[in-house]
């Protein structure tokens, strides 16, 4: 495949489960409203969301040779994912979280670390970097690619021409550190506030966003959940309003805002109007239940930015 998108780095499956609000002490059985399967992570979610929006994807990431690896492949063939770099780890189980769902929204998850660690560059990562028009970094923390390989992605992508995007994992202690390696290949930097805020030590998501473009990052969208997100550049910030939802599961938002942004990209859109295509796909999916939610495609999205409501934006 060349052109298209490439993400890189967490690949797992998540199985979801709604309503739990409490774990019985017996062994009967407990009738819930939804359980879903449905791969996902800041690659995998990313690569997935953005096939369903009819961008051409390729994955770079590692699944188990169990059945939820199995079931992965086969929902990214789906969706259309170029699955010729995503490797298979034998005897390794597939990287996988139980998410519980209670009935106001909360997400207890139970997460176990699996095959998706051990991706890492190899000399066909590099040639599709080299030849895809956009690159979704989402690997800070892989063991095998913090402390330079990761970078050296990054920049193989930034140097032939590719637009590179970055989002995080759940940040390890030298998530920072990482970060001073890729950021200055990185076109748009995508933390949630939490994690801006957290890494950054500033006190607004406007000054981390202007923290993380010091650190060598281009322009930085910071995802901040209900109050939308906000946009970073040389010119400013600008915060972009979410729309009015009542969400379902909000697990996947981040990964699908992502996607959308690119999508948006992808399709001639200006940035501040990715963000808000962005936007969209994630009140998609955070509708419905699971990485892809309510979202059935671009022109679906597309629809729902122009008429669905958006929510009062708050400085």
């Amino acid at each position: 495949m060349s052109g298209g998108l490439l993400c890189i780095g967490l690949t797992t499956v998540d199985l979801l489960a709604r309503s739990i609000d409490k774990i019985p002490l017996t062994e009967n059985v407990k009738l819930i409203d939804r359980i879903a399967l449905a791969p996902a992570g800041t690659a995998g979610g990313t690569a997935l969301v953005a096939g369903r929006l009819g961008v051409p994807t390729r994955l770079c990431s590692v699944v188990g040779d169990d059945p939820a690896g199995k079931i992965a492949r086969l929902v990214y063939e789906e969706h259309g994912v170029d699955l010729s770099l995503l490797d298979t780890a034998v005897g390794m189980p597939t990287s996988t979280t139980l998410i519980c769902i209670n009935s106001a929204g909360q997400r207890p998850r139970f997460h176990m670390r699996g095959a998706s660690v051990t991706v890492q560059v190899t000399e066909a990562a590099l040639a599709a970097a080299r030849s895809a028009k956009y690159v979704h970094y989402a690997a800070i923390g892989a063991p095998k690619l913090d402390g330079g390989a990761g970078a050296a992605l990054a920049a193989t992508a930034r140097n032939a021409g590719a637009t590179v995007t970055c989002d995080l994992t759940s940040p390890r202690p030298n998530a920072l550190e990482e970060l001073q390696r890729v950021l200055p290949f990185v076109n748009f930097f995508m933390p949630n506030a939490e994690e801006a805020l957290r890494l950054s030590d500033r006190e607004t998501v406007e000054e981390a966003g202007q923290f993380f473009r010091d650190l060598g990052a281009v322009n930085c969208v910071i995802k901040d959940g209900a109050r939308g997100s906000v946009l970073v550049t040389a010119e400013g910030s600008t915060r972009v309003a979410a729309h009015v939802i009542e969400p379902l599961d909000t697990t996947s938002c981040g990964d699908s805002y992502c996607a959308g942004f690119i999508a948006a990209l992808v399709r001639g859109r200006s940035v501040l109007e990715a963000c808000r295509f962005g936007s969209a796909v994630a009140a998609l999916v955070a509708s419905g239940l699971g990485t892809l939610g309510l979202l059935q495609g671009f022109d679906h999205a597309d629809n729902f930015r122009k008429t669905t409501p958006l929510r009062e934006l708050v400085s």
